[in-house]
């Protein structure tokens, strides 16, 4: 059988059934400069070995974080996972049904999601956490989401400090959902500059720590804030390693916490998948996102796991879901708590300890190098710094050199006048002898 096995009368009778003119029609809600007049412009077909060779050709133009001196974060941290992670993920007991929807047979599967909301929700400060979303930047948009659900109001604040990918992603949501978004200016360390824009219409506040340049920031003040014009606190977490020292979003008065989760258990992959970590005050839980475990007993009083709560499109009628989110990461989730429960909280505050150390080292190099300005006050594992020249020319011109030297902060805001500003991160696999191959490249660039 053909892979599409209609015809053009077939095509005519489908659409005259639910009342199109044509197969454009489908497509309304598409712009119309976003559709295409004519096919891309790619090769129509090739054999396995030709699609192979250049497959192959591609993958080599990248240069794996490991192959040498590595300081990209923005968002996207290399850690060491251990192998016992890929051997346990790979166990019978979780490898049972994709979406749970017959506990009786997935009880593997439910008790490490039921175990991974405990580890989130301890990890964050907060009473309750979901079994995962996509990722970090698709839970803050969800959060924003939630917080009009809560509180009816339709403006959403959002700092100068927050990932602008995070920013674009709840953007686009949230606008299609008929909000408005109040971004603030990109600011290395103006968290509380969010201050100014919340009124009688604010839905919630949202801000990160660190921040996209690294900066360490207490959001109490800006908590109290939010609660007294009546609006929630949302707060952003994209590496949450630094959970292991910092203060948790709870603590700080989050009505809602999101984080990437992919420092733990889940490596870089080129930039996906990840996991989404949410959590929120218990009083908020029936318009949380997503789909939560829960632990009961069976008939036969034996303990269990199902489904506690799950509003989302594949469970009820599309336009009542409170979400449209329709997957939770469940591999990642899996990596992610058995990388949590390898470390425990001893192990978790260790491993922060050492990336914060590495990254004072990294800042202090830095700091040394003639033309280079360190701009993070307060970071983790993570500083942005001002550098003579294009950020984005110089990482390109230390690539050729082996050395990737971190993420400009134009490749991530074009529009923020921030060319010269280079983000960098060390981690627990950045070496005193990577942190020396950057200064002495940097310090004979920016001299040169």
């Amino acid at each position: 059988m053909r892979y599409l096995p209609l015809d053009a009368a077939d095509r005519r009778h489908m659409l005259g059934v639910i009342g199109a003119a044509s197969a454009d029609d489908l497509f309304a809600d598409v712009p119309a400069p976003a559709r295409l007049s004519a096919p891309v412009d790619l090769p129509r077909h090739a054999g396995e070995i030709e699609v192979e060779r250049e497959l192959s050709a591609l993958a080599a133009l990248n240069r794996p974080a490991g192959a040498g001196p590595f300081f990209c974060g923005a968002g996207a941290y290399r850690h060491q996972v251990p192998a016992t992670v890929d051997h346990i993920i790979q166990r019978s007991e979780f490898l049972t049904s994709y979406t749970p929807y017959q506990p009786e047979i997935a009880q593997g599967t439910l008790q490490v999601l039921f175990e991974f909301q405990t580890q989130v929700a301890a990890l964050l400060g907060m009473e309750v956490a979901n079994a995962s979303l996509y990722d970090g930047s698709t839970a803050c948009a969800e959060a924003v989401m939630m917080s009009r659900r809560v509180t009816r109001r339709r403006k959403a604040v959002l700092s100068g400090g927050l990932h602008p990918h995070y920013a674009a992603v709840t953007a686009t949501i949230a606008t299609a959902e008929g909000m408005e978004i109040a971004r603030r200016p990109a600011a290395v360390d103006a968290e509380a500059d969010v201050l100014a824009a919340i009124d009688s219409e604010t839905a919630c506040v949202v801000v990160q720590t660190p921040n996209v340049f690294g900066t360490v920031t207490d959001v109490t003040a800006i908590a109290a804030a939010a609660h007294a014009a009546g609006a929630l606190l949302v707060v952003v977490t994209t590496e949450v390693v630094a959970l292991g020292l910092l203060k948790p979003p709870g603590e700080m008065g989050a009505d809602i916490a999101v984080a990437e989760g992919q420092s733990l258990g889940v490596g870089l992959n080129f930039g996906g998948p990840y996991v989404g970590l949410f959590a929120c005050r218990e009083k908020f839980v029936r318009q949380m996102p997503g789909r939560l475990c829960g632990e009961t007993v069976d008939a036969e009083g034996r303990r269990g796991f199902v489904l506690t709560l799950s509003t989302r499109e594949q469970h009820i009628r599309r336009e009542k879901a409170t979400s449209n989110i329709c997957t939770n990461s469940g591999l990642c989730a899996l990596a992610f708590s058995i990388h949590m429960t390898l470390l425990g909280g001893t192990g978790l505050r260790r491993l922060a300890e050492v990336n914060h150390g590495r990254a004072r080292t990294l800042a202090k190099a830095l700091g040394a190098v003639p033309g280079v300005e360190v701009l993070t006050p307060r970071f983790f594992n993570e500083v942005a710094v001002r550098v003579p020249g294009s950020a984005a020319a110089l990482v390109e011109a230390l690539a050729g050199e082996g050395i990737l030297a971190g993420v400009p902060v134009s490749r991530l805001d074009p529009s923020a006048g921030l060319d010269d500003v280079l983000l960098l991160a060390a981690t627990e696999t950045t070496t005193a002898a990577d942190i020396d191959s950057l200064v002495v490249a940097l310090s004979r660039r920016t001299r040169g």
